[in-house]
């Protein structure tokens, strides 16, 4: 079976090229190979590769930068899946495409299910509401699962810039009226395999007939940015990384603007999930115990 992963580089995409590998050939591209801003080039990759399962990790993730560039946003978060979705769907083949829990307007406390209305409060979430409706329309198979709080241990993210700053400075001040689940993409991506693994083989045990279908696949259990920020701290200090910081001091979202409104409550439920797929998802904390443990044994002296 060939499978195709796009975005290569970003964190779930390098996860995703890793965790593929016993699916059969893995041709895993960036943006060079495979530009989802390009709608015609990416048609082009799919007829020329005729993969049976695409793995879209690449979009447009500058979540403040969107509110001044929607149009690009759109392209590469909805104009670039739809034209994947078409193709696969002209192949027979499967697409697992990612969301995120920012096309909710993040109001209430409870976790957010799959049918609950949408309204995005920003351009990023409008373009990946966008991105998941073209998909739909495409007809053929598809998976899509809204993640959140993506971290792993390439790349930019919040766990890796908290340890950046408290190497750095006396104190930290955390938004902590933000909650949701911090997601590493060594889960999404293993859990990825496994549904679509699943998913194929109730298809075949079916007669052939797929069920495409709309997942939340976060980790267990949820916490604020001031909570995450606390336990990978701690952590770090525990396994004797450089922490300078003395003190994580709460504040509201208020106090931190940006340019792009974020939800307050990203809390997800994923009964539906786990319902379907049998699979269980461990707490977040096991994901950053993960994510100290590999920059521990990489930090210089060690081994």
């Amino acid at each position: 079976m060939k499978v195709l992963v796009t975005g290569a580089r970003g964190q779930l995409g390098w996860e995703l090229a890793r965790a593929c590998q016993p699916l059969g050939e893995v041709v895993a591209l960036d943006r060079s190979g495979c530009d989802l801003a390009d709608p015609g080039a990416v048609r082009r990759v799919v007829r020329e590769l005729r993969p049976a399962v695409v793995f879209n990790a690449a979009a447009y993730t500058a979540v403040d930068r969107a509110e001044d560039d929607e149009a690009m946003a759109l392209r590469v978060n909805a104009e670039g899946p739809a034209a994947l979705a078409q193709e696969a769907a002209a192949l027979g083949a499967l697409l697992v495409h990612y969301s995120t829990d920012y096309v909710w307007d993040g109001s209430g406390e409870r976790p957010w299910v799959e049918t609950d209305p949408t309204s995005p409060v920003n351009a990023y979430g409008r373009t990946k509401l966008a991105g998941e409706q073209a998909i739909a329309a495409a007809g053929g198979r598809w998976l899509v699962f809204r993640t959140s709080w993506v971290f792993a241990e390439r790349g930019g993210n919040f766990p890796r810039t908290m340890l950046r700053l408290a190497a750095e400075r006396d104190a930290l001040s955390v938004v902590a009226d933000q909650i949701g689940a911090p997601t590493s993409a060594r889960l999404i991506a293993d859990a990825s395999v496994h549904a679509v693994v699943h998913a194929l083989a109730q298809a075949r045990a079916g007669g052939g007939g797929f069920e495409s279908g709309l997942y939340n696949l976060v980790a267990g259990g949820a916490t604020s940015w001031h909570g995450i920020a606390t336990a990978v701290i701690e952590g770090a200090r525990h396994r004797g990384l450089p922490v300078r910081a003395a003190r994580i001091d709460p504040i509201p979202a208020s106090q931190f603007p940006t340019r792009a409104r974020r939800p307050a409550n990203s809390r997800m439920s994923t009964e539906a999930f786990r319902s379907r797929f049998g699979l269980a998802l461990p707490a977040w904390e096991h994901g950053v115990e993960l994510l100290l443990d590999a920059i521990a044994d990489a930090a210089p002296g060690r081994g």
